[in-house]
């Protein structure tokens, strides 16, 4: 795609998810600011149960000499039950805001008892922001700043403030991410496989190298066989060379996984499982069939968008789909 392609789906993709969140989201943020360190627990429940924490925060944290913004929402829990927490990482270009409109997690998290948190990047991209993923360009193959935060550094550190304020578990602590946020849930997985029990990249799933994981990380991603931003065969960016299905193998290979299968569970799904890995993990591919540049059971898109991003599909819920794989792994 061209750089006018590409700024457009940029912008449209953070407009879009923007005018969602209004629909969804009808809570005042609070803000507040924490301390970059907080006291990580070795048991199944953080230090931060039975503290006071609101329902719904954007939180201003100052990490590794970087101000930065984590927006947060938990479930109706008591402040002393020990919650799952979920990492849920945007797009390029794109805000923790937006990201929080554009998946709807936070009724999964209700209903499914678990603390989502949306961090933010800080490498400005129109009226949003990209990830420093190690290694790799931006989007439109553009250099990353010098001098810009460390990404992965921040969002392990970010794990441990939470779980400091929060009552988490910190044997089920989960990330997922969209796009440019999927590429850097990738990265973590490899970086962070002691902080992060399973991930779930949504639109970029990548098996970043090296990788030195310390243990077999569950992986679950999905993607659309029409998605024009990331093609589900590669060939795309100068991020984007190799295809989806050859990086969920090279997980399976990482993860030591002895078999595959494919099946198609939903009409207009592709699944393909790579089990019998390493400390009982599993690699899960879902291809949707047809579908776009989107999040899978996200909110209606209007034509005028998908004609850019491609189109959307009803036959699944990603949220749902990965809470119900997450719950199967712990540290």
């Amino acid at each position: 795609m061209g750089a006018i392609a590409l700024s457009k789906n940029r912008f449209l993709v953070s407009w879009i998810a923007g005018v969602v969140l209004a629909s969804l989201i009808g809570f005042a943020a609070l803000t507040t600011s924490v301390p970059a360190s907080g006291a990580v627990s070795t048991s199944t429940s953080s230090a931060g149960c039975g503290l006071s924490s609101a329902r719904n925060a954007t939180l201003s944290l100052k990490v590794d000499g970087f101000l930065r913004t984590v927006v947060v929402h938990r479930p109706k829990s008591s402040d002393s039950t020990s919650l799952p927490l979920v990492l849920n990482l945007h797009g390029s270009g794109s805000t923790a805001v937006e990201q929080e409109g554009f998946t709807d997690m936070d009724a999964t998290a209700n209903s499914d008892e678990f603390i989502v948190a949306y961090p933010q990047a800080l490498i400005p991209d129109g009226t949003g922001f990209d990830w420093n993923v190690p290694n790799e360009p931006l989007i439109g193959g553009g250099a990353v700043p010098a001098k810009s935060a460390n990404d992965v550094k921040f969002l392990t550190e970010l794990v441990k403030i939470l779980e400091s304020r929060y009552c988490v578990n910190p044997e089920r602590v989960y990330a997922t991410g969209f796009s440019g946020g999927s590429r850097m849930v990738s990265q973590l997985a490899c970086a962070d496989s002691t902080t992060f029990a399973a991930v779930a990249p949504v639109s970029g799933l990548r098996r970043p190298l090296p990788c030195a994981t310390k243990r077999a990380v569950p992986v679950i991603s999905f993607h659309g066989s029409a998605d024009p931003v990331d093609p589900f065969a590669g060939h795309g960016q100068k991020y984007w060379s190799y295809s989806v299905p050859v990086a969920a193998k090279d997980w399976s290979s990482q993860d030591g996984c002895q078999s595959v299968k494919t099946s198609s569970p939903l009409k207009n799904v592709k699944l393909t499982v790579y089990s019998a890995c390493a400390n009982g993990a599993k690699v899960e591919l879902y291809e949707i069939t047809g579908e776009g540049h989107e999040w899978p059971g996200g909110p209606t898109l209007p034509g005028a968008f998908t004609s850019v991003l491609g189109p959307q599909s009803t036959a699944m819920n990603a949220d749902a789909t990965m809470w119900s794989f997450f719950i199967n792994y712990e540290l």
